[in-house]
């Protein structure tokens, strides 16, 4: 591939996976909702961080196994949406206990160290970016100027620039609405339950379309004479 152009399109395909809703943009937005705009931003941290790790684990291939073992890959997917279901009824029930993001906040992790932790684990266990490291990953890491691992560092690059931008764009918005609902319970209520809300829907969807069937064994044709 071309050096010259293939940043370019894996940012197009690296953007166009990021800016779909799921596991990692909810978990943002439900932590600039409960902690603020550092809230937010703490959590970008941690999908960042986790990225990263996700390049290593696409440029050794861990990736392709997590998909070929299908029981490894739904274990995967449905720790993820269990996870992301827990999150999502913690805000739901705080929200409609008082109505303020303070009340909300109850659920959230307590110190930004353990919203930079959540978020790395959040990141970790989305399903969507193990197949992104199959689906797309490997058309990519083969350079002819550079090495593999000058590869995979340009693409991880490319990965954390990408998650910064939109994810960050996410805590902002949130956590700017959440200053100008400030004064309305009714406000705090309603955005509380739309991120809940999201986390949930993410859930479901995620495990509705990602989920992978089990292989059916090819049995045995008894094939018997015929008169």
């Amino acid at each position: 591939m071309q050096s010259s152009n293939d940043l370019w399109l894996f940012f197009v395909m690296v953007f166009g996976v990021i800016a779909l809703p799921g596991m990692d943009m909810a978990f943002v937005a439900s932590s600039a909702l409960t902690r603020g705009l550092r809230g937010g931003l703490t959590a970008v941290a941690g999908i960042v961080t986790a990225g990263m790790l996700h390049v290593i684990v696409g440029a050794t291939g861990v990736a392709a196994l997590m998909l070929l073992w299908p029981a490894a890959f739904n274990a995967l997917l449905l720790a993820g949406a269990l996870y992301m279901v827990w999150i999502g009824v913690g805000i739901w029930r705080a929200s409609n206990a008082a109505g303020s993001a303070s009340a909300a906040a109850d659920t959230a992790p307590a110190t930004q160290f353990a919203i930079f932790r959540r978020a790395a684990l959040t990141c970790l266990l989305n399903p969507k970016a193990y197949a992104f490291m199959l689906a797309v990953f490997p058309a990519f890491i083969r350079s002819a100027e550079y090495s593999l691992p000058m590869q995979a560092l340009r693409l991880g690059a490319v990965i954390a620039a990408t998650q910064f931008i939109v994810y960050g764009a996410v805590a902002v918005f949130v956590a700017s609405a959440r200053r100008w609902t400030g004064a309305s319970a009714h406000g705090q209520r309603w955005t509380g339950r739309s991120v809940a809300a999201a986390l949930i829907a993410g859930a479901a969807l995620t495990l509705a379309f990602a989920w992978q069937p089990a292989r059916a064994e090819s049995a045995p044709v008894d094939q018997r004479a015929t008169a």
